[in-house]
């Protein structure tokens, strides 16, 4: 126990992934994350009747099909780059150093995890949420769980949390790195392409009334900061800026959208359709919202968005790779833990 109370403990944490490409599997992922009430932020019997009546039933068999399509001997790419990136973190980061990996939802779960380090007395924990900008449907979920298990704990260490990263130079220089093997030049258009999350949930965490407004995202201030659209702009001006691209040469998107109530615009699929109504033939995305490639990154943008812009007249839709557990990602990750 001595030794390990000089230790620092590190936990990364993603969103989560099924145990498998089964239905039942899937099933048990999508119960699991639409659940969360900050993830559905709406009345929680209209929530449960809505998930668990009608969205999971539906939606986990396609789900599943998709699942199949990015699944590989390795599994999940969320979950293996994960694990990579904690493996290679670990042994860069040295012996006085203990480095976990755990998902919000499914495993490894952060439940257990947590469990596994409370017995470890660490002197500091420091917790990075692997979501550049913050959300509270993200980052909020996983910080709001984690305090309430750490919480139960007897000895509570020094923590600090790590809410947001998307204005980090070094996190900007490793999206653009991950570019590095296409020019930009080459294609009609760049997108920029985040997960979307409903307006409403934007309006909820905006105590200054700015957020959603024309000039919001146009720069960062201190009341925006935390804003999970001004954080998307912000990281595809840096990153365009990092890589030489112009202004009129990129657009920003956001994807992923379920329901009917309005989310946060212009919606990915409609700007696509739209590119390719006016002629364009060939189209560079980035996913920056994800640190790892998905099923969000792999089908959604590599796959159905290249179809769909095919069937509108464009030729190719190119999916700039995530990040992954690439030596210059884990390079950046021990810089922010050791700067913390």
């Amino acid at each position: 126990m001595e030794n390990q109370q000089n230790k620092t403990g590190v936990l990364l944490i993603n969103l989560g992934t099924p145990d498998s490409p089964s239905t039942a599997d899937v099933r048990k992922y999508l119960f699991d994350f639409l659940n969360d009430g900050r993830v559905i932020d709406i009345n929680p019997i209209a929530r449960a009747l809505l998930v668990n009546l009608i969205i999971v039933p539906f939606r986990a068999p396609k789900s599943a099909k998709l699942y199949k399509e990015i699944w590989s001997e390795k599994g999940s790419p969320l979950l293996y780059h994960g694990k990579n990136l904690t493996a290679k973190l670990r042994e860069s980061l040295g012996a006085d150093y203990e480095v976990y990996f755990a998902m919000r939802y499914q495993n490894p779960n952060m439940r257990v995890v947590l469990d596994e380090m409370k017995n470890k007395y660490f002197k500091k924990l420091i917790v990075l949420p692997l979501y550049p900008q913050y959300a509270g449907s993200t980052t909020g979920s996983t910080i709001e769980l984690l305090m309430k298990e750490i919480g139960k704990w007897e000895v509570m260490p020094e923590m600090k949390f790590i809410t947001k990263f998307y204005q980090n130079p070094d996190y900007i220089k490793c999206v653009a790195k991950s570019a590095e093997k296409y020019n930009w030049k080459d294609y009609d258009h760049v997108l920029f392409s985040f997960h979307g999350i409903p307006e409403r949930q934007i309006k909820r965490t905006d105590f200054t009334d700015c957020c959603l407004k024309e000039n919001c995202c146009g720069k960062i201030t201190a009341a925006n900061e935390y804003c999970y659209k001004a954080g998307c702009y912000e990281t595809a001006r840096n990153v365009a800026k990092e890589i030489g691209i112009p202004l009129e040469n990129y657009s920003v998107s956001f994807q992923s959208r379920l329901g009917r109530d309005p989310w946060i615009k212009p919606y990915s699929d409609k700007v696509i359709e739209e590119f390719a109504n006016k002629g364009m033939k060939k189209l560079l995305v980035f996913s920056p919202a994800f640190v790892a490639d998905c099923l969000e990154t792999i089908h959604e943008i590599g796959t159905e968005y290249d179809e769909l812009f095919k069937e509108h007249g464009g030729e190719k839709i190119q999916l700039v790779e995530s990040l992954n557990s690439h030596d210059y990602w884990v390079e950046t990750v021990k810089k922010m833990i050791l700067e913390n």
